[in-house]
């Protein structure tokens, strides 16, 4: 649904039975956010009660007091957001009174003692030692505000927000709840969140209900919101907060919102708004109507702390997560955490400062909500328990429909395989359990692995990938290690050395070294196979073969001839990355677009040459840049049927340069990981059959989740593992088979060494895997500065 016209909106609101409002408002969520409804992990910090306002509603608002501080202190605010941080909060939410200065005496002596004349600046500095030193998001809401106020906050805050609550200048008269409150008028708040929008701040705003103004009245102010944003796109979301009497107010008495008059709003708000825009109703201020908000067309809760209560409504206290949580599901939705900035933001160009960027990127997945685990591909820690799914799968709707046609080896579309990314909650278990279901049905329940060497003959390369920390520049740049280039003879004994210890393959790829020209590649083959005929050579990326075939001054598929005439028996799908030249012209911008590298691959199928597929995922990308590489592979294969496996290669960021300079995400989640491979399994049936974990990048616990999510293979042993290391990967060089079988029975599966090309391991080479010996030490031959990028120091060297 692509919403309704505000007319439309305003006439079915108009009616007496609320019934079609209702489900229209519904439906259109549904549309624009599925099953997901958010909520913030926060802290609210309350810098000051002291406000120059008097609304007649307020109990957050307070005067000066004898010997108490006016302000919180540097240290209490680094307390309560340090304990925000401890729980698990992303978001520190700073509210606070008006320009207390302007009315208070000891508001401006604090100030002054604090080093500051304003209350704004003040803020400023603890937003910014928040950020610093305990990494929550600060969301501030700090009242009426002058441009160079937003600016200057701005650089400190991933959002801002102020609530409109009404636009009627009414309610300011004498008697009325804004009375002696300047910054309630309507205009001066309309023209914060206007400067908001002309400063490209993501905002939150929103009304409050049952304050005194009509219905008339309520959708005055929401249009007034719906023309802002209609211009600037900034407001990420409406709250629709109902009034709440409170003792010792001169509201007391007052009347609160029924619930139907709430629903009305909230659904009015959803039709005005349309699919997209979140529409929040705070969950504390209506316990025991949650379903009936869902129903109503809300999509988010909010901020809800586990740490500190609602300041503004302290007689309303959070729910808690679990009941939250559980209240969400029971209205058939899923329970998902955002960041204190919304997901359409995280991503987009311009909306968040730039020093603050890397900070957001930390903390999202791929779809912009919260990372809710401190699992990252390469690193040490464990991942989150992981429950098996079980029970029976639902019967009907959507995913239903999508996993059964998947199931019956019909193509799924680019939409399709999206709404497969974006499982979360219950639908992610019925997503794994049906991939895992089509691998028992395609392969079985044995699990196969090859034992291989990994021989990086050099990690020079010319090329500037910035998700690679292997590759490395001139001996002088000094970066992340020494450059080497190995001697044929080093390259032999590994060969040698791996055959005694039952390999049956040498996995063979390297940076771009200036210096090496096809012939490098073609003279490696020819002398591995004369030295051993019998080890299968598996070989040479894409990109390797892209710039052979160039420096010879030929075609791709005569050099990939001459390459297999010299041995060569398959090349690894590497250099894919995402296959999407948006992303590569991020991550790797002068390497080979995405038709060459598809066009290379398909002339190796056409040569007789087999090859593997990979995705890199977790930096920029998105769910729609993996369904298109999908589609990509799965095209690919339809056309030449010369791919052996899908092999996902989780991004490992530790020392990379992307990530050290803050422009990408911390690799995939821990759900993103398995999901990739689950989805793999289902989007590219019965196309390619066999998918590949990677344990180097996994680490063994989450390859075994994979193998129970959909993949059938747990790759090579390795031996020399040394591109994930160099990124930062802690999981090792080498998985011998006894350790390769033992993880594989620990899932009740059956383990079988393969060949490359997915036949049964000879007897032999399985026997001599087993208690193999330890490998000799390897010997990096340093090469002289002449043959480092910007020399020519091997004959035949032809400039690229």
């Amino acid at each position: 649904m692509t919403g309704f016209a505000r007319s439309e909106a305003l006439a079915l609101a108009a009616g007496e039975d609320m019934g079609p409002l209702l489900e229209a408002a519904a439906a259109l969520r549904d549309s624009g956010h599925g099953d997901v409804v958010t909520y913030s992990r926060k802290v609210f910090i309350p810098l000051t009660r002291l406000c120059r306002n008097a609304c007649r509603y307020c109990t957050f608002a307070e005067p000066p007091r004898k010997r108490e501080p006016a302000f919180l202190s540097p240290e209490q605010v680094l307390a309560i957001a340090a304990a925000g941080a401890a729980a698990g909060c992303k978001e520190a939410l700073f509210t606070l009174g008006d320009k207390p200065e302007r009315r208070y005496r000891e508001a401006r002596d604090e100030l002054a003692r604090l080093g500051h004349s304003t209350t704004v600046s003040y803020l400023g500095e603890v937003a910014e030692r928040v950020l610093a030193e305990t990494g929550l998001l600060p969301h501030l809401n700090p009242g009426v505000l002058g441009e160079q106020d937003i600016a200057t906050l701005r650089r400190v805050s991933v959002s801002q927000g102020l609530m409109l609550e009404s636009a009627s200048q009414r309610l300011c008269a004498k008697g009325g709840p804004h009375h002696g409150s300047p910054d309630k008028r309507p205009a001066a708040r309309l023209e914060v969140i206007r400067l908001a929008g002309e400063m490209a701040v993501p905002f939150t705003t929103g009304i409050l209900i049952g304050i005194g103004e009509s219905r008339a009245e309520r959708i005055e102010a929401l249009l007034r919101l719906c023309e802002l944003n209609d211009r600037y796109r900034h407001i990420q979301e409406i709250i629709v907060q109902n009034f709440r009497a409170k003792p010792g107010t001169a509201m007391a008495g007052a009347s609160e919102p029924s619930l139907a008059e709430h629903l009305w709003t909230v659904a009015l708000a959803r039709l005005l708004f349309g699919p997209a825009m979140s529409i929040q109703a705070p969950p504390n201020l209506r316990p025991g109507a949650l379903g009936a908000l869902i129903g109503a067309g809300i999509d988010d809760w909010g901020g809800v702390s586990p740490v500190t209560p609602d300041h503004v409504n302290p007689e309303a206290p959070w729910p808690h997560l679990e009941a939250l949580q559980g209240e969400t599901a029971a209205a058939g939705k899923t329970l998902v955490e955002r960041l204190a900035v919304y997901p359409g933001f995280v991503f987009a160009e311009g909306w968040i400062a730039p020093e603050l960027r890397s900070r957001v990127l930390g903390k999202a997945d791929s779809c912009g909500y919260a990372r809710t685990d401190s699992w990252l591909s390469g690193g040490r820690g464990k991942p989150p328990p992981w429950r098996a799914p079980n029970g029976a799968p639902a019967i009907g709707g959507e995913l239903s429909r999508l996993l059964a046609k998947a199931a019956a080896g019909h193509d799924l579309e680019e939409s399709e395989i999206v709404s497969l990314f974006e499982a979360r909650g219950p639908d992610l278990g019925r997503v794994c359990r049906a991939a895992d279901d089509l691998r028992r049905e395609v392969n079985g329940d044995r699990v196969t692995y090859v034992v291989n060497r990994n021989i990086n003959y050099t990690n020079v390369c010319y090329y500037r990938c910035g998700f690679c920390a292997f590759a490395k520049g001139k001996l002088a740049d000094h970066l992340r290690g020494r450059p080497y280039d190995l001697e044929i003879g080093e390259i032999l004994r590994r060969v040698g050395e791996a055959k005694e210890r039952g390999a049956t393959e040498v996995c063979m790829q390297g940076g771009i070294h200036p210096a090496y020209t096809g012939d490098t590649y073609l003279g490696i083959c020819r002398s591995v196979s004369r030295a051993f005929p019998d080890i299968h050579i598996h070989a040479f990326s894409p990109l390797e073969v892209w710039q052979g075939a160039r420096t010879l001054g030929i075609g791709v598929a005569e050099f990939l001839g001459q390459l297999r005439e010299a041995g060569l028996g398959s090349l690894p799908g590497t250099a894919a990355e995402i296959l999407d030249d948006d992303v590569r012209a991020v991550i790797c911008p002068d390497k080979i677009s995405t038709g060459q590298w598809i066009d290379i691959v398909a002339a190796a199928h056409q040569a007789g040459l087999p090859t593997t597929s990979t995705i890199m995922f977790g930096h920029i990308d998105r769910p729609w840049h993996w369904a298109r590489h999908l589609l990509h592979l799965r095209a690919l294969q339809k056309r030449g049927g010369g791919i052996t496996e899908f092999v996902p290669l989780p991004f490992v960021h530790m020392e990379t340069p992307l990530y050290l300079k803050g422009l990408v995400r911390k690799g995939p989640t821990f759900r993103e990981a398995v999901l990739m491979h689950a989805v793999a399994r289902l989007a590219l049936h019965p196309h390619i059959t066999n998918i590949q974990t990677s344990w180097t990048k996994l680490g063994p616990d989450v390859a075994g989740v994979c193998l129970r999510s959909g993949a059938n293979d747990l790759g090579g042993t390795l031996m020399n593992e040394s591109i994930s290391r160099a990124a930062g990967s802690s999981h090792g060089q080498e998985m011998p088979p006894e350790r390769m079988e033992a993880l594989i029975r620990s899932l009740s599966r059956t383990p079988r060494q393969r060949t490359t090309l997915y036949q049964g391991a000879p007897e032999t080479s399985v026997s001599a895997s087993f208690d193999a010996p330890a490998l000799a030490p390897a010997l990096n031959a340093i090469p002289p500065p002449g043959e480092l990028p910007g020399g020519a120091g091997r004959p035949g060297y032809r400039p690229p």
